[in-house]
């Protein structure tokens, strides 16, 4: 096993799992067009490179476009008044096909153009600056006014309202935030792995859902962590479980079934514990 590679994608995905700590652990808001903000910034970052953009431009476009579309999630749930589940199905769905207008095929390779990992010396250092740079962004807004209200949001609806606040508007800029960090990560795998591919985003969410969980199963117990490194760190671990998984002996394809049954066990541990961390 290469556990650099390890780290350095566990790192990458890191930042889609901080996302979905806002959506769905802050906000209490269950977030499904996660899967498709995610190919959505592989497939931008992607086109802005084959079209002669520079990697920072890339990467700032697919944060654009990740919060976006995670705003348009908030706007049918608060304004048109859609069910939150499906204003993410609907969202997700639908930039399946705005992704596939975006690359005009469903792969675009980007071993001939320049970008943040076209040369793999280094781009651990880079990997951790980026990393750092989103938790501490992150760990910032969330002590800010804004960031007070998103956290009572998530906790009750009614006291925000009392506040004299519109609810509706903080989910938009929740949503739009979280989801602008899934497309960030999006962005970035896709120059790791040296391509764009139209089903990137399949089974992100629960993937970003197993690595907090795990995170927070192992960590929370340390009351000075905060819920970011939760997230970073259990990202980190659940590669590595996976590369262990494969390493002993099961296939590529398993590893979706393998995420399942690694979610599963750790619910049903934390609700015979009393159901601690187990708020999705």
């Amino acid at each position: 096993m290469d556990f650099l590679s390890l780290l350095e994608q566990g790192l990458i995905f890191g930042i889609m799992a901080v996302g979905i700590v806002i959506s769905f652990r802050i906000l209490n808001f269950p977030d499904l067009s996660v899967d498709g903000s995610f190919a959505l910034g592989a497939a931008v970052s992607a086109s802005v490179l084959i079209n002669g953009g520079s990697a920072i431009l890339a990467t700032l476009a697919a944060i654009i476009a990740g919060f976006a579309a995670g705003s348009a999630t908030g706007l049918i749930h608060a304004k048109g008044k859609v069910d939150g589940i499906l204003s993410g199905i609907l969202v997700m769905i639908g930039l399946y096909s705005v992704n596939l207008r975006i690359m005009g095929k469903s792969n675009i390779p980007l071993f001939a153009v320049n970008h943040l990992f076209a040369s793999k010396e280094g781009s651990l250092l880079k990997i951790v600056l980026i990393v750092a740079a989103v938790k501490i962004v992150i760990d910032l807004f969330l002590r800010t006014h804004a960031g007070f209200v998103l956290r009572a949001l998530g906790d009750n609806t009614k006291v925000v309202e009392g506040l004299g606040v519109n609810p509706g508007n903080y989910k938009v800029l929740g949503l739009g935030l979280a989801n602008g960090l899934v497309a960030l990560s999006g962005g970035l795998m896709s120059q790791y792995q040296g391509f764009a591919d139209i089903s990137m985003g399949i089974g992100s969410l629960v993937t970003g859902l197993a690595s907090i969980i795990l995170g927070e199963s192992l960590l929370k117990r340390f009351g000075f962590i905060g819920v970011t490194t939760i997230a970073i760190v259990g990202s980190v671990i659940y590669r590595v479980i996976l590369a262990m998984a494969i390493h002993y002996g099961l296939q590529p394809s398993d590893l979706k079934l393998v995420t399942a049954l690694i979610l599963l066990v750790i619910l049903i541990l934390e609700k015979k514990m009393g159901g601690k961390y187990a708020r999705v």
